[in-house]
């Protein structure tokens, strides 16, 4: 199934989830370890960033800064769609939120600021009633 192109399509059905429990960025010298299974993983020149449950970083030692929440946009969004991420960003910005996003072959995924969770879904249930 091919995913949406329409920016209004996009927004209007974009359904924000928020997925339960707390996740955090983490950076790694190299590869991930056998066991840990992260959310998102991003090989960078510095080395491996991963964004896991802050349970799961707290079990195995791990140092980070930021807790987040995690948001999925539930409706399939196709990866060459245009004005997704910036409607959505730029949304949270207006409330002061920040937004980290990532794309996964089905869905976009926002990690906002664990204390901003709810209002950041308040804030993309608005922008999508706006776009229906």
């Amino acid at each position: 199934m091919a995913g949406e192109r329409d920016l209004a399509t996009l927004l209007g059905g974009m359904r924000p989830l928020l997925n339960p429990g707390r996740y955090v960025y983490c950076t790694l010298p190299a590869k991930v370890p056998a066991g840990m299974r992260p959310v998102v993983t991003v090989a960078e020149p510095e080395g491996v960033t991963v964004v896991v449950a802050q349970e799961e970083a707290d079990a195995l030692g791990l140092r980070y800064e930021y807790v987040a929440a995690w948001i999925t946009l539930q409706i399939h969004s196709a990866l060459e769609a245009v004005g997704l991420t910036a409607a959505v960003a730029g949304r949270l910005a207006e409330e002061g939120i920040s937004c980290n996003v990532v794309a996964g072959f089905h869905h976009d995924h926002l990690f906002v600021g664990a204390d901003d969770a709810e209002r950041a879904v308040r804030a993309l249930e608005e922008l999508s009633a706006r776009s229906a």
